[in-house]
């Protein structure tokens, strides 16, 4: 049963205790997203693939099989929620996600092992957009880019972070890496139930009203008349382009290539996760004050240009380090830049998630779906030093595609009127 507001907030005062609330448990929720998404790529090369005789290549395609998976019920589900409520959504998709991340670890092949992950990532993909919307309606106005980052910056703090971390330490405690997968699993379904008794439907929140979010929703394509989302969709494909493929065969390319040792690789991993952490609520928060085109635009040029330095680095794992820690505060930044202010503000009135939905699942079809496939297949037939190269073509086509956004920041339209 669902749990309403039992107080009245007064006329111009805002309910920030629900406002943190909501933002804190989405936040954690999306950064078990990550860790349970992504802590398979640092189990791949410390006995995984091994066990179930996977190549680079099919190492590409378990991610892309979730990252298809991923937009595709990214794209319905946010029409979905927007019709029947966010608790509908988001509570059973945390709770099914958290089970078939456990049941990854009972894969034996690579044919289970990508039915599992796809169906995964068609829950994450549902949980996705609809937690999003669920942060900006409980946003006060002037914090909403800085809150979306925030809830946002879970994903690369808990899976590209600490999830290589706790991955290899797990490792030496346990049996095999069976177990991860289900030790992983469990805060999952312990936030779900704190969702069942914190969160509100857009109606009963103060923010509901002031994004469109209780409005009767208008039709589905409607969104796609908003040139920014159109431009959303693109600028989201750059940037996946580069942070899935990276976070898919990185672990790979500094053990195989640099050999490194597995505990240089998961600090060095590590560096995706941290510089993610603090992009993904620093780099929306600088956009609420200067803009969310300028602020998208420096995004994709820093992202290019520390890559291609990360790509020249040797196997010295200090400036490993330091240079993804810069292409992840950048890139994952501007993640978190495009699917949550910029597709918010431009969404039709009663289609926020559905237009987040459509940004985030056609820059997951491509980028997170179809991209780490394609590096896969470059690193097995050229190399995977080459598959680097994947991730600079897209945030450098990103460069060309943000130059075209339309300014929306709620500081800068204010101030241009």
């Amino acid at each position: 049963m669902q749990r309403t507001n039992s107080r009245t907030t007064a006329a111009g005062t805002w309910d920030t205790a629900y406002e943190w609330r909501a933002v804190t448990l989405l936040g954690i929720g999306f950064g078990l997203v990550g860790l349970d998404r992504w802590i398979i790529a640092t189990l791949l090369p410390l006995g995984m693939a091994a066990d179930l005789g996977l190549d680079v290549q099919d190492g590409g395609n378990v991610v892309g099989a979730l990252g298809l998976a991923w937009g595709v019920l990214a794209i319905f589900s946010g029409r979905f929620s927007d019709k029947i409520g966010h608790r509908k959504v988001l509570i059973p998709a945390i709770l099914l996600f958290s089970l078939l991340s456990g049941l990854s670890g009972m894969a034996t092949g690579i044919t289970s092992l990508i039915l599992i992950r796809a169906l995964m990532g068609s829950m994450e993909g549902s949980y996705c957009p609809t937690s999003f919307t669920a942060v900006a309606a409980a946003s006060r106005p002037q914090r909403r880019g800085f809150n979306q980052g925030l809830q946002q910056s879970g994903f690369a703090l808990l899976g590209l972070g600490l999830g290589p971390i706790v991955a290899t330490q797990l490792m030496r405690v346990v049996p095999s890496w069976h177990w991860v997968f289900w030790i992983v699993a469990i805060p999952g379904f312990a936030v779900g139930a704190l969702l069942f008794v914190v969160l509100r439907e857009p109606a009963q929140t103060q923010g509901g009203a002031l994004i469109g979010a209780t409005q009767a929703s208008g039709r589905w394509l409607e969104v796609l008349k908003s040139p920014n989302i159109v431009l959303g969709m693109l600028a989201l494909f750059c940037a996946m382009s580069c942070v899935f493929v990276l976070s898919a065969l990185v672990p790979t390319y500094l053990v195989d290539y640099l050999r490194l040792s597995a505990d240089q690789m998961a600090v060095v991993t590590s560096a995706l996760g941290f510089g993610g952490f603090f992009g993904q609520f620093g780099v929306p928060g600088l956009s609420d004050i200067f803009g969310r085109k300028v602020v998208a635009i420096v995004g994709f040029v820093g992202a290019a240009g520390s890559l291609w330095v990360f790509a020249h680095t040797g196997a010295n794992p200090t400036m490993l380090f330091a240079w993804l820690f810069v292409v992840s505060f950048f890139c994952l930044g501007n993640v978190a830049l495009i699917t949550g202010p910029i597709a918010t503000e431009a969404a039709p009135a009663g289609l926020i998630s559905s237009a987040i939905g459509v940004v985030v699942g056609t820059g997951e079809i491509f980028g997170g779906g179809v991209a780490p496939s394609i590096a896969g297949f470059i690193g097995n037939h050229y190399g995977i030093e080459n598959t680097l190269y994947v991730a600079l073509i897209g945030v450098a086509l990103g460069i060309v595609v943000s130059v075209f956004l339309r300014e929306t920041a709620p500081r800068k339209t204010a101030t241009a009127g």
